[in-house]
């Protein structure tokens, strides 16, 4: 019990004394999000892998690798790929969702919202995408063309290096296919990683 004590009280002070200093400009991000991040819900769920396990259940896998730079202090752009693929039971239509979009991302702590110490750690960010994707899905609604998103979401600091995420965003595609639009409104959770300039050097010099 001391130790689970012990650790819980740890983290909590990781989290409360984290600094800025992983926005700052100049540094990287690197991370992915659970689910597709696109329209399709069966890849846009909370939790963005559901797998079933009763006979002839259906599955769905969604992943959003994204990495971005800090430009300047609080603001990132960057870039995010969009994969998944669902099939709700052994007789539905397979759904393939992919995508290649700009990202970016403004940070606002707290104090800047306005809210003083009512949220103790973390901080809150804008973010939007625009780029190329698509969802097909055989026999039924398919489209591919132009997706955007954007919304807000909190990032809690575990520490100087590491974030998780939870947003909501606004998600629409238009395009050619059996339906020009598409739309949908997502809660996408995600790890990130940010990493210094000399950290992100050392990091490649090991893989050399």
């Amino acid at each position: 019990m001391k130790k689970i004590l012990f650790l819980t009280t740890f983290l909590l002070l990781g989290v409360i004394g984290t600094s800025n200093a992983q926005l700052e400009e100049g540094n990287f991000m690197l991370g992915a999000d659970l689910g597709s991040g696109l329209v399709n819900p069966a890849t846009n769920g909370l939790f963005g892998i559901n797998v079933g396990l009763n006979d002839g259940a259906g599955f769905n896998i969604g992943l959003s690798p994204k990495a971005g730079y800090m430009i300047n202090d609080n603001f990132m752009l960057g870039a995010i790929v969009n994969l998944g693929f669902s099939k709700e039971s052994q007789d539905s239509d397979e759904v393939f969702v992919y995508g290649a979009q700009a990202l970016s991302r403004f940070y606002v702590s707290p104090t800047d919202a306005d809210l003083g110490d009512a949220v103790p750690a973390g901080q809150f960010f804008l973010e939007t995408n625009a780029g190329l994707s698509g969802v097909n899905q055989s026999g039924d609604a398919t489209t591919n063309g132009f997706a955007f998103g954007f919304g807000p979401g909190y990032s809690l600091f575990l520490n100087e290096s590491i974030a998780l995420d939870a947003s909501v965003k606004y998600n629409g595609l238009v395009g050619a296919g059996s339906v020009d639009y598409q739309n949908s409104l997502g809660i996408n959770l995600g790890i990130q990683i940010f990493l210094s300039r000399s950290d992100a050097e050392d990091t490649i010099e090991d893989f050399d």
